[in-house]
């Protein structure tokens, strides 16, 4: 997932930054949390405050909106189920994230109410095919139900 297509080639990213789809007032920006891979989950939780933050008061600076390698695009806040995200060249995918609902589902024993949300991962396939997408999406599915701290 965290590559580039170059337009000739696919370029290995050596850092993972990710980007964070927000909402200004007249357009969205991506704001950038720059190696997310080394940083705890509270850190990074300090970071996407700052960015939001900032954003909203027009205070971002460029190294702020450059350098995604990978975006992630949340609506569920706008109660939008699922959607499909456009991916920001050249980065390879961008993960769209819809609102978290209570839906029937099936539990051991019969069926039940669950919270449930829906994402939906765009790949550029120069870069990323469809089998490499659905096994980060198992990943990540594994480790959202079964989330380490």
């Amino acid at each position: 997932m965290n590559a580039s297509w170059t337009g000739d080639s696919i370029k290995a990213n050596p850092d993972v930054n990710v980007g964070l789809a927000m909402a200004v007032t007249d357009a969205v920006i991506v704001g950038v949390v720059p190696k997310t891979d080394g940083m705890s989950l509270g850190d990074i939780a300090v970071r996407r405050r700052d960015l939001t933050e900032r954003a909203r008061t027009n205070k971002l600076q460029p190294a702020d909106i450059s350098g995604a390698t990978f975006t992630i695009s949340n609506l569920g806040m706008y109660k939008v189920d699922s959607f499909t995200a456009i991916i920001v060249p050249p980065q390879a995918g961008i993960l769209a994230v819809g609102a978290m609902t209570d839906r029937v589902v099936p539990v051991p024993g019969g069926i039940g109410v669950r919270p449930t949300m829906t994402i939906t991962l765009s790949c550029d396939h120069r870069v990323l095919d469809g089998a490499r997408g659905a096994a980060f999406m198992h990943d990540l599915v594994e480790a959202l139900q079964n989330p380490v701290f």
